[in-house]
């Protein structure tokens, strides 16, 4: 065996005896996870290792000042976006009828608008495609953004109720699709813990 080999299985060893930080308290079975993917959902990663929590401050509508742990205790579908992104323009009322669907004190559609969008204009955004159920919340300086990786808009991720990424989606997706709402009632059971 190489160097280079032994090295990798030694960690792999290690991190297996360790935990290695499961993606969710009860271990469930990411396979079977993956499995459910259909539709638009397929484009769904599902992590086999929770990414750590990225708790970085972002504002209300107001102004105030809050971060991702105001969930904690939540599945959140975190959701990064822009009024200039024209798939976001598209799949904002799908968010915004999965949080009227699916919102509980299990689950929350948590949408982040990044860059420069004044709440003014996020108004106006919400107003044309029909959004009433999702809070007004900003990323002004993409400092979130930046550091959740965020490579274009829209980028959405899951995290757990723990705050750590367990899946995450690049481009728009049908987010209120039946498929869409087995894989996260799926997750949000999964992740009873």
């Amino acid at each position: 065996m190489t160097l280079m080999k032994t090295i990798v299985a030694a960690t792999l060893y290690a991190a297996v005896a360790l935990g290695a930080n499961p993606v969710w308290a009860g271990a469930p079975d990411v396979a079977a996870l993956r499995d459910l993917r259909a539709g638009d959902m397929r484009k769904l990663a599902i992590h086999s290792v929770a990414k750590d929590p990225v708790v970085v401050p972002f504002v209300d509508g107001e102004g105030n000042e809050l971060d991702i742990t105001a969930y904690k205790g939540k599945v959140v579908l975190l959701n990064f976006w822009a009024t200039w992104c024209a798939p976001c323009r598209k799949e904002m009322p799908q968010l915004d009828a999965l949080q009227r669907e699916m919102g509980s004190d299990d689950f929350a559609v948590v949408t982040v608008a990044t860059g420069r969008n004044p709440v003014s204009m996020i108004k106006t955004f919400f107003g044309k495609v029909g959004v009433k159920d999702l809070p007004i919340l900003r990323d002004p300086k993409q400092a979130y953004a930046r550091r959740m990786a965020v490579l274009g808009l829209p980028t959405t991720v899951v995290l757990d109720r723990n705050g750590r990424e367990i899946a995450r989606l690049l481009g728009e997706a049908e987010w209120d699709s039946p498929e869409a709402q087995d894989l996260l009632k799926a997750m949000i059971a999964a992740d009873d813990s």
